[in-house]
């Protein structure tokens, strides 16, 4: 019935902090009204302040019932007859009921905080009350709190204080304004060792302790609010408003030089038009953020440092492709020692190009993945599907891969999608754990929401257990655990395969190799540029750290300079040299579902029947593939090696069995396109009646220039032409041109046709002597 005529009051509304793992304060925030009240919590309430705060301001506070008759009679008593000092004769309890409502000091405002202090008294326990009053009394200015006052002058939570602290901070509340710290230390000092004195008669605390606490000099200063990482602690303040405490993942020692070195390199790259970085460390065992660092300098306004680049979405580069290899090997589409054409191909009007605009040919798994070869992982893209890549992104929380996902097509792996640094750091913690996704954790559990005086139910007592605090109550205990599932995007052996991979390339700051400089971490990274040069990646990992970096600029604009392993590398090196320097560098064991064959050199396929130099390599028993070599191929030649014969022409005699180089038709085309030694089967035996229509036994025919379903715009004046080529196998002799199925003329296999295209929707016929042929079509129209 009281509380529906006299409500209590609203809860008070503190400064929002974000702590560290330890439970440091990293950042603080001024509250709504502009003051600094950081929430004390139960367990730091030390007894020492216990005692102090009780015996100097209120001797009785654990018996009364929020008012001290005895201490108001007494006070009524000097008052009235002015003997003594004149006195108020307020409780903790009734301190508290007029720091939560302020009034002028009337005798009709006394009554009414006497009620408020017996109905808080029936709400609350004395520990709730005291904690309460210890998290509004004033220190001056816009103070208030103890926690507040702790961390600004002395740099420490209150149960780190020492006994001179402690009693420091339990004198000023009487007179903030006289006794303020870091302008009137001496007479604070004074003030100080008459209270120490006064308890050391009384018995308070130990003599030595005591001694010690008159001994200590006061060199309190009013120092800076915490400020590191800003960018999580609004995140997080934004996430959980109301909540005024709140526990991140954070490391303080790694934060704090996590920022150190960002913002140092940083610097050094301004005079390149570079202004910005981000990085996030993550522990792999428990997915927690340790650092995070959302900008190299939070108040640069010039470079736009208040964006949070952890979150940013930037083109991802070439840093899925780790990713979309794993997914490969899982299906049995590749192996390490594995071979990929690297040649200029189209693939349905789409043509990707090398970083350094080159092309090798041929290059094995391991090779394409190490450096990062853009026109192999296309095709490996191609064979193992857009959507199941996309797929996969989306399960491992990539946002705006998911939205886009029906849009998206091959150039996806080369960064035609949006990724943020928090999303590809923990797709590389999951390869770093085995393949197993789970998000990164920045909260380490659930803090208790603010809310206003609730109505208790059970009745009062003189001491009650409390797990919360007063007029700040809500669901507590432990949060945001690590849970043992997660989403499992590859297998176990793929991760470990291209871990593998991606530890084997040569680390840049350690020229001769890793094993000369034990004390450094070993890691797998990779780097990645988006196109025009406007983002660098590198992200690394080990068994206990995944580290993201990314550098560039906020606005977008890009730096001829930038590029991810000249860049981006650098700070993730120094970042593990630093974060993780003379760890005990475990590393990664192939799992028992992985296992070893012999392949071919040349192709890093199972041997076949012509395959003489053979090398080890990992596969995957039952998984993938099993298809032999036929990278050379025999055939029955005339003697003098000028024609081929087949079964049904050859001859009784004057004939020998030679092997020949059986490439892809692209990368012999290539090969002769670069002037490089081919050797190609001699034509098929004139003579020979059989009518042939391929049969399955050549390679496929592809024409390479133009594109397929592309537009074409030619200059009328110039009369420009059209380039025709095309790739086909090693027996290929001569081919055919059609033109909207109109003869053009006969070519060599590799030679390059020009002619004038009409206008309109062209058809572009060629044919082999193999019988072989294809179609394209394609829009032509003329200025």
């Amino acid at each position: 019935m009281l509380d529906r005529l006299f409500p209590l009051p609203p809860a008070p509304r503190y400064s929002p902090i974000v702590l560290a793992a330890d439970g440091s304060v990293l950042h603080a925030f001024l509250n709504p009204t502009q003051k600094w009240r950081m929430k004390t919590e139960l367990a730091e309430i030390t007894p020492a302040l216990q005692q102090a705060i009780i015996h100097k301001e209120d001797r009785y506070f654990r018996y009364h019932f929020g008012v001290n008759p005895v201490a108001i009679v007494q006070a009524a008593g000097r008052n009235l007859f002015g003997k003594g000092r004149t006195t108020g004769a307020s409780t903790i309890t009734m301190q508290v009921a007029r720091l939560l409502e302020p009034k002028e000091r009337t005798f009709g405002n006394k009554l009414q905080e006497m009620l408020r202090a017996v109905q808080l008294e029936a709400h609350y326990s004395k520990a709730e009350i005291l904690q309460l009053y210890l998290n509004l009394v004033p220190y001056g200015g816009n103070i208030e709190g103890v926690k507040s006052a702790a961390l600004f002058y002395f740099q420490q939570p209150p149960d780190y204080l020492s006994l001179a602290q402690t009693v420091t901070l339990a004198i000023i509340p009487n007179q903030p304004r006289v006794l303020v710290l870091g302008k009137n230390n001496d007479r604070i000092l004074a003030e100080r060792n008459r209270w120490l004195r006064q308890f050391q008669r009384e018995r308070l605390f130990p003599n030595q302790d005591v001694e010690d606490a008159i001994n200590e000099p006061l060199d309190a200063q009013r120092h800076a609010a915490p400020t590191l990482a800003p960018h999580l602690a609004r995140r997080l303040v934004a996430q959980r408003a109301g909540q005024p405490i709140i526990h991140s993942t954070l490391r303080r020692a790694p934060q704090a030089k996590a920022e150190d070195l960002t913002q140092n390199y940083v610097r050094r790259l301004r005079e390149l038009g570079i202004s910005q970085a981000a990085v996030l460390v993550v522990n792999n065992r428990t997915r927690a953020v340790e650092a995070y660092v959302g900008s190299a300098d939070f108040q640069d306004a010039a470079g736009s440092g208040q964006v949070d680049g952890v979150r940013a979405v930037r083109s991802p580069g070439s840093t899925l492709k780790p990713f979309l290899y794993a997914l490969a090997v899982d299906k049995g589409i590749v192996t390490p020692k594995q071979k990929l054409p690297d040649v200029p191909t189209n693939f349905s009007g789409f043509r990707p190009e090398n970083f350094d605009k080159s092309c090798a040919g041929e290059v094995t798994v391991e090779r394409a993945l190490t450096y990062s070869l853009n026109i192999p992982a296309v095709r490996v893209l191609a064979d193992v599907g857009v959507p199941v890549f996309t797929d996969k992104l989306r399960a491992a929380g990539f946002k705006s891969v998911a939205k886009a996902a029906p849009r998206l097509g091959l150039s996806t792996i080369l960064g035609g999608c949006g990724a943020t640094l928090e999303e590809l750091t923990g797709l590389y913690a999951a390869l770093a754990d085995g393949g197993r996704w789970r998000a990164v954790r920045l909260t380490s559990r659930v803090t208790s929401r603010a809310a206003p005086l609730p109505r208790r139910k059970e009745p009062a007592t003189s001491e009650r257990k409390s797990s919360g605090s007063p007029l700040s109550r809500g669901e507590g205990g432990r949060g945001g655990e690590v849970s043992s599932g997660g989403e499992a995007l590859v297998s176990p052996a793929a991760a470990f395969l291209i871990t593998d991979i991606l530890a084997q390339r040569t680390r840049p700051d350690l020229p001769m190799g890793y094993q000369n400089s034990r004390h450094l971490p070993k890691i797998a990274w990779k780097t990645g540029t988006s196109y025009g040069r406007r983002d660098a990646w590198s992200i690394g990992y080990n068994a206990d750290y995944t580290i993201g970096v990314w550098v560039g600029n906020f606005n977008g604009q890009g730096s001829p300079a930038l590029t991810g392993a000249d860049i981006a590398s650098p700070l993730l090196f120094d970042l593990f040299n630093t974060l993780a320097y003379n760890s005990p560098n475990r590393w990664a064991v192939p799992p028992a579902t992985l296992d070893f064959r012999l392949v071919c050199a040349e192709t890093g396929l199972v041997p076949g029947e012509h395959c003489p130099n053979q090398l080890i390599d990992y596969y995957l028993p039952g998984t993938s593939s099993a298809r032999h070599c036929e990278h050379q191929k025999e055939a029955l030649v005339s003697a003098d090696g000028a024609v081929a014969y087949c079964r049904a022409c050859v001859p009784a005699t004057g004939f020998r069995r030679q092997l020949f180089p059986n490439p892809l038709p692209e990368v012999l085309a290539f090969r002769e396109a670069q002037g490089l030694p081919s050797s190609r089967l001699p034509p098929h035996n004139p003579a020979c009646q059989l009518v042939r229509t391929d049969g399955g036994t050549g390679a496929a025919l592809a024409i390479t220039s133009p594109l397929d379903h592309a537009e074409y715009v030619l200059d009328r004046k110039d009369k420009q032409q059209m380039l025709l080529s095309c790739a086909a196998g090693s027996e290929v002799r001569q081919v055919f041109w059609y033109v909207n199925d109109r003869f053009l003329r006969a070519a060599a296999a590799t030679e390059r046709v020009f002619f004038r295209p009409p206008s309109g929707t062209v058809k572009i016929s060629c044919a082999d002597d193999h019988g072989r042929n294809v179609d394209i079509q394609l829009q032509v129209a003329e200025l």
